[in-house]
């Protein structure tokens, strides 16, 4: 076909981030580190709320494109081989949109496109991130709030993966407790109870740690609410300490987390039959 001549440029990567305006750099360093990870990609970003490109634009003079867009300007530009990789904890209705869209797009563009799971899908990656999570953060006579931000509905795809999180973390640990922002057992909601749970195994310090990507508008505003509400009700509470060299604590710059991005970029080429080092013209 005629057609096919075009797609002659190398294999590309798009992050498909949800955004923060807060935040946005973080994702351009991770930008940056898949490119250093593979120099022989062309590697785009994209975001999918349309209100964070909104304000980037309005506010910072900013233009960035949503994956729809983005996954049109691979095509134009000829690439072959893409891989979308999904910068989402858990695979639920973000996710779903994402693999939508890459769906159709596939009906019209002749490259070979693959889009990856979601951070937080394999059992054994999941495991292995929370084990190290939890004891790089964990100090002594302290409990462990750990926030997810939880989705809207019950029957969403993937909420066996937010449910695997928040018992796997109750169970290794004696110290540990989780709730949600948003989703299923809401911290707002159910904060009594979880106070008495932490009072009844002998805890009067408490440290906050949201299980977020970047640490935008929820850590600024929930996190510190939830800490608050804590120290009304009289414990020690803290927001978690950064892991890494940034200020605030974030999922997002984690090495493990890095590490599972950039694996699950690997698997998706070899689906698409390109191992690391090949160029595809």
């Amino acid at each position: 076909m005629k057609r096919f001549r075009h797609y002659n440029r190398k294999r590309a990567i798009v992050l498909a981030c949800f955004g923060s305006v807060i935040e946005q750099q973080k994702y351009l360093d991770l930008e940056a580190k898949v490119k250093e990870t593979y120099p022989d990609c062309e590697v785009f970003t994209s975001f999918s709320s349309r209100m964070v490109i909104k304000l980037l634009k309005k506010k910072k003079k900013e233009i960035y494109k949503n994956l729809p867009q983005t996954l049109a300007d691979v095509d134009m530009y000829g690439s072959k081989h893409v891989v979308i990789s999904s910068i989402n904890i858990f695979p639920t209705d973000e996710h779903e949109y994402l693999k939508s869209i890459v769906e159709g797009f596939q009906h019209f563009s002749m490259a070979n496109l693959k889009i990856t799971d979601p951070i937080l899908t394999k059992t054994k990656d999941t495991t292995l991130f929370l084990n190290d999570l939890n004891n790089k953060i964990s100090k002594k006579d302290t409990a462990n709030l750990y926030v997810i931000h939880g989705t809207p509905r019950l029957d969403t795809v993937g909420i066996d993966s937010i449910n695997y999180t928040a018992s796997y973390l109750e169970q290794i640990d004696n110290r540990n407790f989780s709730c949600s922002l948003e989703g299923a057992f809401p911290y707002f909601h159910m904060n009594n109870a979880i106070k008495n749970k932490i009072k009844a195994k002998g805890f009067k310090k408490v440290q906050v740690v949201p299980l977020l990507l970047v640490s935008g508008n929820h850590y600024i505003k929930d996190m510190f609410e939830i800490k608050d509400d804590l120290n009304e009700s009289g414990f020690e509470s803290t927001v978690v300490d950064s892991q890494t060299k940034s200020d605030k604590f974030n999922l997002i710059e984690l090495p493990m987390v890095q590490d599972i991005i950039l694996k699950n970029i690997k698997e998706s080429f070899k689906m698409l039959g390109v191992t690391h080092r090949q160029i595809t013209y």
